[in-house]
């Protein structure tokens, strides 16, 4: 009787673990669930509905994409971290959500590259230094000049922490004043800028670009070393003399720890080859980003020095953020 038990056990591991490898192998024979923590329509809801598309194609499964929008994206990130890590829901994570959410929150429920297995970026891009369009600050230096002869007119219009870190890391840098005034969201930040209630904002540049290219935003600078192809005679940090300056936004794929090697194997080729489809590009491109970025361990190592970064910007300049 016992060996039959023995034996039984041992041919039940065996079925178990071969019906798990036979899983691994047969990946996806079901729905692939890919989840965003905004609304229908924002940016990275589009991203994943872009890059999804064609991820049915070269992974070879269907791909739904499920909106769980709340707290910055945060409530779907805990979300993903505490399901079933099989490969059949994905996470498209922002940077606000990932990396900086873990430099500035110290009681978040997951952990960017310790709940996650990082996948693929998507696209990444440059933030956006602006000042009203016909004020005479004309460059950095300017803007770093006036805010300090006129230290009760040195305030600045921000909307989200990456933007906030992002004009607290110039101050550091230059010395400038600066005192920070929150709004809702880039259009509110933006106009406050265009009618001088604000001294200058560190914006996004879909919402962004439309008003310099209008006349009614001056650009000055863009965050990192490289320009904007939608700003190309707007000079980068690095060329402003502040490399340090190098906030950028960014959104990627993501999948629950402990997912199978194999299946996170598939899917970052499947999903190198949708991001790096030309159409797929050119749609990325029209929301004034840079497709593609880091994969796998080097997407991992992108976040965690950023992480590193943005703790550093935070505790040198006393910030506080509600989570």
């Amino acid at each position: 009787m016992r060996i039959f038990r023995f034996t039984t056990a041992v041919a039940l591991t065996v079925a178990a673990l071969s019906s798990g490898a036979k899983a691994q192998t047969d990946y996806p024979n079901r729905v692939i669930h890919v989840v965003v923590g905004f609304a229908a329509g924002g940016g990275n809801d589009i991203f994943a509905r872009v890059v999804g598309q064609k991820l049915e194609q070269t992974v070879g499964g269907t791909v739904v994409v499920d909106n769980k929008p709340g707290a910055g994206g945060r409530i779907a990130s805990e979300f993903v971290a505490h399901q079933t890590p099989d490969g059949y829901t994905l996470l498209v994570g922002a940077s606000g959500q990932m990396s900086i959410a873990a430099a500035i929150y110290p009681n978040l429920g997951y952990h960017p590259t310790k709940s996650f297995i990082p996948l693929n970026m998507i696209a990444s891009f440059p933030l956006v230094m602006v000042v009203p369009g016909q004020h005479q600050v004309k460059n950095v230096a300017d803007l770093i000049k006036y805010a300090k002869d006129n230290p009760d007119k040195a305030n600045y219009a921000s909307s989200s922490p990456a933007f906030t870190i992002a004009s607290e890391l110039l101050k550091l840098k230059t010395g400038m004043p600066g005192t920070a005034i929150p709004y809702k969201g880039t259009n509110e930040s933006t106009l406050s800028v265009v009618s001088e209630q604000s001294l200058f904002t560190i914006a996004d540049g879909p919402p962004t670009i439309p008003l310099v290219k209008g006349g009614q935003l001056r650009a000055i600078a863009v965050t990192g070393s490289e320009r904007s192809s939608e700003l190309p005679d707007v000079p980068s940090m690095k060329e402003a003399g502040y490399p340090q300056v190098d906030t950028k936004l960014w959104s990627g794929f993501f999948a629950p720890a402990g997912t199978p090697a194999p299946v996170v194997e598939k899917l970052r080729k499947a999903l190198a080859e949708a991001i790096a489809d030309a159409s797929v590009r050119d749609k990325l491109k029209t929301f004034a980003v840079n497709p593609g970025g880091p994969t796998g361990a080097e997407f991992g190592k992108w976040i965690d020095d950023e992480i590193k970064s943005y703790d550093a910007v935070v505790k040198a300049a006393n910030l506080k953020f509600e989570q």
